[in-house]
């Protein structure tokens, strides 16, 4: 495989070092938890080797979200970026060809193009409101067709579907016999109640998640996949089996103590993301020199600098971080002019999502030729 470094690591908060950064708009999940919040006592844990498909009450825990799952139709994985990499290396070979959405996240892209797979992109539209149109998904789709990856809700967007889309575009699928596959990372924070998981509409669907965005947990490492084909279920363990044989048994079980507390906590997080969306939603409508398409889910939205307006995007980018201690997601993440970027709202302190926002403001004006 042909690895690269993908910009949207190499240029992360953490690698620019988070001293300094004073306004941190760039990240796409909620504010991180801590061990402490969620109340587990590890001490008497055994450090074992785990189920190498994940600790079975996770498993059946997870299964739950969907009808007609069973603990058996889920893998967990090293986050849903594990489950990608798993899935890609999997199902797909040198040569092989799918279809993916663009703009999305990397890894959705990146890990298919190291493989050496001919990639056929649906690319998304600000004036269609970023809609995945599944008529134009279904055309990409050839006799050669392996794969189809879309993500929804959308990174970077925030934008989704309604559930006669997802249906409809699962339909196709069955129909031409591709494998569907659907990053739901942010499934659970979609606006107006998640969408039914793909994998529990058909056999040909594999669903992704994790922990990571919706509840803050990144660092616990801990993301899945489902899927109803026992089949590839059983070579997606095999892949995992190769690279790690089993997870981690901590993070396993901190994760199943944070599943168990989503009733409690999930309602909290969600009101928290209302709040600051509408932060973001004033400071769109205060601001002439930028535009946007308003999310329908996740943490994350996509404006872009309005495109009569004469800026050096580069410069943009280097005053926002240099002069102003912020920093945002560059377009070029998503292979995108960097005149859009992905501000995270769900992340930062309300009052550090507002001074970074007016230093966006004065960044552009700043930077303008």
């Amino acid at each position: 495989m042909r690895y690269r470094r993908m910009p949207i690591e190499a240029e992360s908060p953490e690698e620019f070092g988070y001293d300094r950064i004073r306004c941190n708009l760039a990240e796409s999940s909620v504010s991180d938890a801590s061990l402490a919040l969620l109340g587990t006592d590890l001490g008497d844990l055994l450090l074992q080797y785990g189920d190498h498909r994940g600790l079975p009450a996770l498993r059946e825990h997870i299964a739950s979200d969907g009808p007609g799952l069973e603990a058996d139709d889920i893998l967990v994985t090293a986050g849903a970026a594990g489950a990608l990499f798993l899935v890609a290396t999997t199902l797909l070979q040198e040569g092989d060809h799918l279809v993916v959405v663009r703009p999305n996240y990397a890894t959705n892209i990146e890990t298919p193009r190291a493989i050496g797979a001919e990639i056929a992109f649906v690319d998304l539209a600000f004036e269609d409101g970023w809609r995945i149109d599944p008529d134009r998904l279904a055309a990409a789709v050839t006799d050669r067709t392996r794969l189809v990856s879309i993500t929804v809700p959308h990174n970077p967007t925030g934008r989704g579907m309604d559930e006669p889309d997802l249906r409809a575009i699962v339909a196709a699928c069955e129909a031409r016999g591709v494998t569907l596959l659907v990053d739901e990372t942010y499934r659970e924070m979609r606006f107006g109640g998640p969408l039914p998981v793909a994998a529990s509409l058909s056999e040909r669907a594999i669903s992704v998640s994790s922990l990571s965005k919706t509840y803050g947990l990144p660092g616990i490492r801990t993301g899945w996949v489902a899927c109803r084909d026992r089949d590839l279920v059983e070579r997606l363990l095999a892949a995992k089996e190769q690279v790690s044989i089993t997870g981690s048994i901590v993070d396993e079980t901190i994760a199943l103590r944070a599943r168990r507390m989503r009733d409690a906590w999930l309602p909290g997080i969600l009101a928290g993301i209302e709040e600051r969306l509408g932060v973001v939603r004033d400071w769109v409508a205060a601001e002439d020199l930028v535009e946007w398409v308003e999310p329908d889910g996740g943490v994350v939205c996509f404006p872009r600098i309005r495109g009569d307006v004469d800026v050096d995007t580069a410069a943009f980018h280097r005053i926002l971080l240099d002069d102003h201690a912020t920093i945002v997601g560059p377009g070029r993440w998503f292979e995108r002019p960097d005149a859009y970027m992905r501000i995270g709202y769900g992340w930062p302190a309300r009052e550090r999502l507002v001074e970074g926002l007016v230093n966006v403001s004065a960044a552009i004006r700043k930077a303008r030729r």
